[in-house]
């Protein structure tokens, strides 16, 4: 493959961030930037954005796209940021509307929030192209985990696959979330899996499962064909394992901050009168 994949690993949210770039040109795009936030505090910072810009700045790269693979739940973006400091323009799947129309309600942001994904620059749609240097994306819509998820496939040679798979002894993705269908994941799975065997899958979390003692990000389409919640089981046997396990999974630690975040493209909820921004938390009473 000509291009050069540099990752990033966040230990705080178990996330990859991906630098790809064609060494011809210079040109590149970042995949699933984190952005550091502490919860008891409700402290931002950029350490791990940071990173990221240092070794694009070392590198003397240029940065086309700030990619997100989905909505996250488990991570604020740092595209925002970098947005501002490196420029790149964020692009995200063009479902990131139901996203915005789903929690924009939820969070009540009244009409000050655009619900039609003019917070990001690029709306992609299944099939979709772009150019990176000499590199080529193609644009797979993989929904199920939410309705919003792409894969961008590289050169037909790697995919950048986001949350529906992970490692094959670890899994897939859960699939409860607003707009989730475990259907709807199996078919985007076999979707991505019909890619050459060869294909590189580079995974956007890894967990460790108990018998590994290193992280990984890649794996290949013929490895995944073992992948613990996939190997003999058809859809509706996935289905029922999916939906089963998913039942038993709390929510995410950083959830409500990230939806919020993210939905905006990592920018903040708008300042209100003292010029202070705030990220709302939906209140669940318990009724006997």
């Amino acid at each position: 493959m000509s291009a050069t994949v540099k990752p990033f690993f966040d230990q705080a949210t178990y996330t990859w961030t991906y630098v790809v770039a064609d060494p011809a040109t210079r040109h590149c795009v970042v995949i699933d930037p984190v952005l550091d936030f502490e919860p008891a505090s409700a402290k931002i910072s950029s350490d791990s954005a940071d990173l990221i810009i240092d070794y694009i700045k070392a590198h003397d790269l240029v940065v086309d796209y700030l990619l997100e693979t989905h909505v996250h739940a488990d991570h604020l973006s740092a595209s925002h940021y970098m947005r501002d400091k490196i420029g790149g323009e964020i692009g995200i799947g063009s479902d990131v509307t139901q996203v915005q129309s789903t929690f924009g309600g939820l969070f009540n942001t009244g009409e000050q929030f655009a619900t039609d994904g003019s917070q990001f620059d690029h709306l992609f749609k299944d099939g979709d192209t772009f150019e990176v240097g000499k590199l080529t994306f193609r644009v797979m819509h993989t929904p199920g985990h939410t309705p919003a998820c792409v894969t961008y496939v590289l050169d037909e040679q790697a995919a950048f696959v986001g949350d529906s798979l992970f490692m094959p002894d670890y899994g897939t993705a859960r699939s409860d979330f607003p707009g989730g269908d475990a259907g709807a994941l199996f078919d985007s799975i076999q979707k991505i899996l019909s890619l050459p065997a060869e294909t590189v899958l580079y995974m956007c979390h890894d967990y460790l499962p108990e018998g590994r003692t290193e992280y990984s990000c890649k794996t290949t389409v013929a490895k995944e064909q073992n992948n613990i919640h996939l190997k003999d089981k058809d859809k509706g046997e996935f289905i029922a394992a999916r939906q089963a396990r998913d039942k038993e999974l709390a929510a995410p630690r950083l959830l409500l901050p990230s939806i919020q975040i993210n939905m905006r493209a990592g920018e903040l909820p708008p300042a209100e009168g003292n010029d202070v921004h705030y990220l709302k938390l939906p209140i669940k009473v318990a009724t006997r």
